[in-house]
């Protein structure tokens, strides 16, 4: 997912915030709780080139800082050569009887150890340069984003809420979708036990078996249209109220929008259930319906770093826990300025 340009609690100093532009961090961080400017930060001049500072003067010029002609030139700053113990490996060095300065040398004229002296500038970058995420000199595992502070949820909890709330629904569906099943169930019985009976004498043949009439498909699209009605009471008023099913809130984790910490609405939870309740009505097309329905479950497995499902990208909302003494309801100030992480 693509994170909207805007200013955003940076992951690595939660006290502060930086501007996000799309790809990467842009400008220098300011206080998280100061006013961010609208728009990106203004270009910082570059620093001004750092010159070495040339040694104290001897009263002999050294030869190796001389050049014919010309004035003495400074050398590496004092402390600048190879590290403590390094050395060519046994045996490499001039060969015996040889002249004492033949010979490789300790490294070539101006060789300094890796990370230099105070003031070096590492190549491409100014002091205090470091590569960012997905570069190939970062070694570090970049921070896993904090939506509004808050931890994201595991896969494990969304799972067992999942498995409540589809608890709670199929209890809804036993009350009231229980007769349609049942004359439905009346409709097939017929053909299974024929084809049961033909099993137990070893017949293969499928040539007059007593298939279901019209009314077991009227049958069927009544049962999926009575389930996709109750998941929707179910789920969506509750989600746009404050986030949270039963299930979600034993659980206890909850959807929050990207932008802001405050109730999803009918809007967005409408839209963020769309995606995972409507398919129940392609049950009819040869379950159709759920094979989409399993992809979406477990899509969150696959996408980093918000660990969002296809409906949660859709609705733009993410997961999070709820600590505990934390209200599980959220602020619903929509006039302070976006404090998520990208």
């Amino acid at each position: 997912m693509s994170v909207q340009p805007g200013w955003y609690v940076d992951p690595a100093d939660t006290d502060t915030r930086r501007y996000w532009d799309g790809e990467g961090w842009l400008g220098a961080p300011i206080p998280v709780d100061a006013v961010p400017p609208d728009g990106p930060p203004p270009v910082e001049p570059p620093p001004a080139p750092v010159t070495p500072v040339a040694p104290a003067a001897s009263g002999t010029p050294d030869p190796a800082t001389v050049v014919s002609g010309g004035p003495p030139q400074p050398g590496p700053p004092p402390g600048y050569g190879p590290p403590p113990g390094y050395g060519p490996p046994p045996g490499y060095g001039p060969q015996s009887g040889a002249d004492p300065g033949s010979g490789p040398a300790a490294g070539p004229p101006g060789w300094g150890p890796q990370g230099g002296p105070p003031g070096w500038v590492p190549p491409g970058g100014q002091p205090g340069w470091a590569p960012p995420p997905g570069h190939p000199g970062w070694s570090m595992r970049p921070p896993e984003p904090r939506p509004h502070g808050f931890v994201l949820a595991g896969y494990g909890r969304r799972f067992v809420a999942r498995l409540i709330d589809f608890g709670i629904v199929f209890a809804l569906n036993i009350v009231a979708n229980g007769w349609f099943v049942w004359r439905w169930a009346q409709e097939w019985a017929p053909y299974w036990r024929e084809i049961f009976r033909r099993a137990e004498r070893g017949e293969t043949s499928a040539e007059g078996l007593p298939l279901p009439g019209e009314q077991a498909n009227s049958l069927l699209l009544v049962i999926l249209l009575i389930a996709a009605a109750l998941w929707l009471a179910y789920e969506v008023p509750a989600m746009a109220a404050n986030g949270q099913t039963v299930g979600k809130r034993l659980m206890r984790i909850r959807a929050v929008p990207i932008a802001a910490d405050q109730p999803l609405g009918m809007v967005r939870s409408l839209s963020r259930w769309s995606l995972l309740g409507l398919p129940t009505l392609f049950w009819y097309c040869a379950g159709i319906g759920l094979v989409l329905q399993l992809v979406d479950a477990l899509s969150p497995l696959f996408d980093h770093p918000l660990r969002q499902a296809l409906h949660d990208k859709r609705a733009q909302t993410v997961v999070v826990e709820v600590p505990h003494g934390v209200a599980s309801t959220p602020s619903n100030d929509r006039n302070q300025p976006p404090g998520d992480t990208p």
